[in-house]
């Protein structure tokens, strides 16, 4: 064969070669581009076995293709397009030589290979970001904000629990989620992790609290380490177990709960005799006196809320005397202790009382009741009121307006978070047939009380008493009877009944849980019916020191004048229109408490005018207090 026809066949076999490189190099080409690479070029090994012979200057190198070819040849073998960067260059089958030229395939049968990547990458892209949540997609939170979502669709619930039970699922801006499209394999792994990720979090959430195998451990351990201890508790708690059911069984009372004190007492009296007179002195008209007083109180409720009070009294502990051996009055009601009871060793009930709730008020029914306090209604406002436990005076106790009326009678009190609001009535002769007693017509005293606490370590309490004590077969009661003061402040001038009105403020004022520091006043206007006015008056200030050396111990102090009668309109009363001096009541003592149950309290109390008398030395009491609980 001479070399022009050999290079005519050479010519034909080369045609389709190149039409197949055409076709399939800018597919390659274009999905090189998607991953942002460089154009690489690509080898057609078929062409290198081509014989070249006639031509000094052919090449045998392999083709580079840089541009896509206009038309592709028939005998092509179908290609494999895919956007995963894997398979991003097609494999070209080998080329064998055809037997016969075919007719070239049209245009319209193959899509640009650049029009299909695109459409990939587009699609990949958003499906990514669908799951993913990134960039302008919006978190869901309801399956509702999903337009194209309906609850018809089968993969409704499955959407609802992703995005509203773990929140891992994204839509489109346009609220859409597009559930028709694919998901390529990177994506539902991003998906995937990402409500993974959430539902570990809310495992963990979870089970935070929960016990781990160390605590566990430790448990055990601990267990092992204290089970002695824990035999001997469960021993004490058996043996109160015993106790309690004992108890039970023999109990005074399912409804009664009695409690006891008994005092011991030693007690004297020293000076206040009349100045410049050697004879006249109380030390030689008082002995000391050693003596007791015992008291039972019965505390009884029958619906929770409500409190029956009975208290049995029995002592013998008497006063001094109030005069000395040429019988002038040395010592009136200011030398009274705060204990001294004398019954004979009678056993009297010198409290009955009943407090129940009526509705927001707090109502108290007295059968019998020395003064207001024992009421058990109002609050005094004093950190030494107990006779027990308290100041060793009658009148170091609390302010003596509590006292102007005694007797049968009852009371109402309303409570708000910061102040109180009580009244009550006492009628000193409730139980006489005779004329002018009885509850309404004999004795009595009306007492009103504003306390307030301004803030939690101040207590104020602002006090009116209205009071009447006439003649009757009780002598006692005439005149304005407290227990303290001077002779003269009674304002008794002969069998004319009185009425008083009385106004008293008290305080105390919790410094410190050491220091307490309080106070009354008293000024009570006094009319003698038919007769004329006087004006009584009495004032004290106390300092505690609660706990000092030992917890239930209290040192106290009390500085004041007792009542006395400030002047008089019209009368006179033991030839005086008014007590001629002021005199001191200066009181101290301490309260040792030994246990819960003993206490021992030394006590001086100073005088320096006794019965607000200028004429009369410094008077000077000393006693010992005893006191038992039960």
């Amino acid at each position: 064969m001479n070399t022009k026809n050999m290079n005519f066949w050479n010519r034909l076999l080369l045609t389709p070669v190149v039409g197949l490189a055409l076709i399939a190099v800018p597919v390659s080409a274009a999905e090189k581009t998607a991953q942002g690479s460089d154009l690489q070029p690509v080898e057609l090994p078929e062409l290198a076995a081509i014989s070249t012979e006639g031509s000094a200057n052919r090449a045998t190198a392999p083709i580079e293709v840089e541009a896509p070819a206009a038309e592709a040849v028939a005998p092509v073998v179908p290609l494999m397009l895919t956007a995963d960067p894997a398979e991003s260059q097609a494999a070209i089958a080998p080329i064998s030589t055809p037997t016969a030229p075919t007719a070239p395939t049209t245009q319209s049968e193959v899509r640009p290979a650049s029009e299909i990547l695109n459409e990939v990458t587009q699609y990949s892209g958003s499906s990514t970001s669908q799951v993913t949540g990134v960039s302008s997609l919006g978190q869901v939170t309801s399956i509702t904000q999903l337009s194209d979502v309906q609850p018809t669709d089968w993969a409704y619930q499955a959407l609802q629990s992703l995005v509203e039970r773990y929140g891992c699922i994204a839509g489109y801006p346009d609220g859409t989620y597009k559930g028709q499209r694919a998901l390529t394999r990177f994506e539902f792994a991003a998906g995937m992790n990402a409500c993974l990720d959430r539902i570990s979090e809310l495992i963990a959430a979870s089970t935070a609290d929960l016990a781990t195998k160390e605590d566990l451990a430790t448990l055990q351990r601990l267990q092992e380490e204290f089970a002695a201890e824990l035999a001997a508790l469960r021993g004490r708690v058996d043996d109160l177990d015993v106790r309690v059911s004992e108890l039970e069984a023999n109990q005074f009372s399912t409804t009664t709960k009695l409690t006891g004190e008994t005092i011991f007492g030693v007690a004297g009296a020293f000076g206040g005799g009349l100045k410049d007179d050697d004879d006249s002195s109380l030390q030689e008209n008082n002995n000391i006196l050693a003596s007791g007083r015992t008291r039972l109180v019965f505390d009884t409720s029958f619906t929770g809320t409500d409190l029956l009070r009975a208290r049995l009294s029995a002592g013998n502990f008497g006063r001094f005397n109030t005069t000395d051996l040429q019988g002038n009055t040395v010592l009136g009601s200011d030398g009274r202790l705060g204990f001294d009871t004398d019954t004979d060793n009678a056993l009297q009930i010198d409290i009955l009382t009943y407090q129940f709730e009526v509705g927001p008020f707090v109502a108290a029914v007295a059968a019998q009741t020395s003064d207001f306090r024992n009421m058990g209604l109002f609050t005094v406002v004093s950190p030494f009121a107990s006779s027990g436990r308290g100041a060793i005076s009658r009148f170091g106790r609390y302010n003596p307006i509590y006292r102007v009326a005694g007797g049968t009678g009852a009371g109402l009190g309303l409570d708000f978070d910061f102040a109180s609001v009580k009244v009550g009535y006492l009628a000193g002769e409730a139980g006489s047939p005779n004329p002018g007693s009885g509850l309404l017509n004999g004795d009595y005293g009306a007492l009103a009380q504003v306390v307030v606490d301004p803030f939690d370590a101040l207590t104020l309490a602002f006090t009116y008493a209205n009071s009447y004590n006439g003649s009757d077969s009780n002598d006692a009661a005439v005149g304005l009877n407290t227990g303290t003061g001077s002779s003269r402040s009674r304002v008794r001038v002969g069998d004319r009944p009185i009425v008083a009105n009385s106004y008293g403020a008290e305080a105390n004022f919790r410094v410190a849980k050491f220091l307490q520091v309080g106070g009354w006043f008293n000024y009570s206007a006094v009319r003698v019916i038919g007769v004329g006015d006087a004006q009584v008056w009495n004032y004290a200030g106390t300092i505690g020191f609660p706990d000092l050396g030992s917890k239930g111990s209290l040192l106290g102090f009390v500085v004041g004048v007792q009542p006395y009668l400030g002047g008089t309109t019209g009368f006179t009363v033991s030839d005086r229109r008014q007590d001629n001096t002021n005199g001191l009541h200066v009181e101290g003592f301490y309260r040792f408490q030994l246990n819960d149950n003993i206490s021992i309290t030394p006590g001086v109390i100073w005088l320096t005018a006794p019965n607000h008398d200028e004429n009369l030395d410094d008077a000077f009491i000393g006693a010992i207090r005893t006191t038992f609980t039960f």
